[in-house]
């Protein structure tokens, strides 16, 4: 499976972005994926994740700012992320899990994408 993020940008805090992460190769519905974000020098963390079924689970930084959605119908995973603020600065990858579910740790993704860089000011 191949994965293809896009969709950063610069913007404003309290404006919206959505990303979109395409896959190619393989039987994308099957599996969980997730978004996470870096900041250089710091861990990957999960922001939101989607079982293959619909259901999601958040970081309690982003909830009820940020929404993951799925289109099985066209391989592809959105995070649409409003109210944007000044920390959700990072580079943000996609990713699927290694099954079904919304899996929350690093270890359970086996497919990345590249990452698209999300950059908030003030």
């Amino acid at each position: 499976v191949q994965l293809q993020a896009s969709g950063g940008g610069l913007v404003q805090a309290g404006d919206s972005l959505r990303l979109s992460c395409a896959a190619s190769g393989g039987t994308f519905s099957r599996y969980g994926v997730g978004w996470f974000r870096q900041v250089s020098g710091k861990q990957r963390e999960l922001v939101a994740a989607i079982t293959s079924g619909g259901s999601t689970t958040y970081a309690d930084s982003v909830k009820g700012r940020f929404t993951i959605s799925r289109d099985n119908a066209k391989n592809t995973v959105y995070l649409q992320m409003n109210s944007l603020k000044p920390e959700d600065t990072a580079v943000y990858y996609c990713a699927a899990a290694r099954g079904a579910a919304a899996a929350v740790t690093i270890s359970d993704y086996r497919y990345w994408g590249q990452g698209t860089q999300v950059t908030v000011s003030s």
